[in-house]
């Protein structure tokens, strides 16, 4: 039973991804959400076979069924990554139907909203190099009005006044970003990652909160090192075999970003990535200090 559950939500996931995918692609360009979706190439408007999650891009080999012309890799690895979260957020939410069903389900729509915010973030931020202040107000006023509310024992939900530390979380792991951004102007960080680090203090509290956020500054370093490091290796390899330096890298590596002291590198994605881990798995390491 649970895993029929947990296989409905990663259907369901990947349902919502393809329309997360709608409103990433139409965010700030004009385009409301209404209308047909339509081939950015040849303006066909899609039909029902074109646009089922996943497996219309595999069908049609990732190309538009018309024109041809290759559709981006970004539909199904949204499509993708929602019904793995959805699923991830059923398996966790599960135990507490045990108690309540109505517990299960609020406490699950609350993560699956959470989520699917998160996803248009990152993705967003991965495309433009922004953080969209309309996704991440939602994030954080979502995460800053849950501290306000508890399930008891029998599941029942209740308003409560949460400690003044939880209130603050937000604020005092937003301000060191929000630091970075002014003195820096810009340069070093957004401002959208000091609004996103608030709303994820108030969504795990201080110490998880903390937690993620280091979580996020490693990954991010060990990514950076990572990439440069396969292309330094790609680059010594080609200059063995006698390729010049204008020879474009081939496979995979061709799709890696070219990383500098200068380069302006998207950090929601890793703010999002300590996010989950904490979320999912619980890790706190400064749950010593109870906070």
């Amino acid at each position: 039973m649970e895993y029929t559950a947990i296989a409905l939500f990663f259907v369901f996931g990947c349902i919502i991804g393809s329309f997360l995918n709608v409103v990433i692609f139409r965010h700030n360009t004009g385009r409301n959400l209404g209308g047909r979706s339509k081939c950015f190439s040849c303006r066909r408007s899609l039909g029902a076979v074109d646009l089922v999650p996943v497996f219309s891009f595999l069908m049609f080999k990732g190309r538009c069924r018309t024109c041809k012309s290759k559709v981006s890799w970004q539909y199904p690895a949204v499509e993708i990554l929602t019904g793995i979260l959805f699923a991830a957020a059923a398996f966790i939410s599960l135990p507490f139907a045990a108690v309540s069903f109505s517990q299960f389900v609020i406490r699950t729509a609350f993560l699956l909203v959470i989520l699917s915010v998160l996803v248009i973030i990152t993705v967003y931020d991965i495309r433009h190099k922004i953080i969209p202040d309309k996704f991440v107000f939602i994030f954080s006023g979502l995460a800053f009005v849950n501290i306000f509310f508890s399930f008891d024992a029998q599941g029942m939900l209740h308003m409560v006044w949460p400690p003044v530390l939880y209130i603050a979380a937000g604020l005092i792991l937003a301000f060191p970003f929000y630091l970075l951004w002014l003195v820096s102007g810009g340069r070093w960080m957004g401002l959208g990652d000091a609004k996103l680090a608030l709303g994820i203090g108030w969504l795990l509290g201080l110490g998880a909160g903390a937690t993620a956020i280091i979580y996020s500054f490693w990954i991010g370093a060990a990514a950076s090192l990572g990439i440069m490091l396969l292309r330094f290796l790609s680059k010594e390899a080609g200059e063995a075999e006698g390729d010049t330096e204008s020879t474009k890298t081939p496979g995979l590596l061709s799709f890696l970003p070219r990383l500098s002291m200068k380069t302006e590198i998207p950090f929601a994605p890793f703010l999002v990535l300590g996010l989950l881990i904490v979320l999912f798995f619980g890790y706190n390491m400064f749950s010593i200090f109870y906070i």
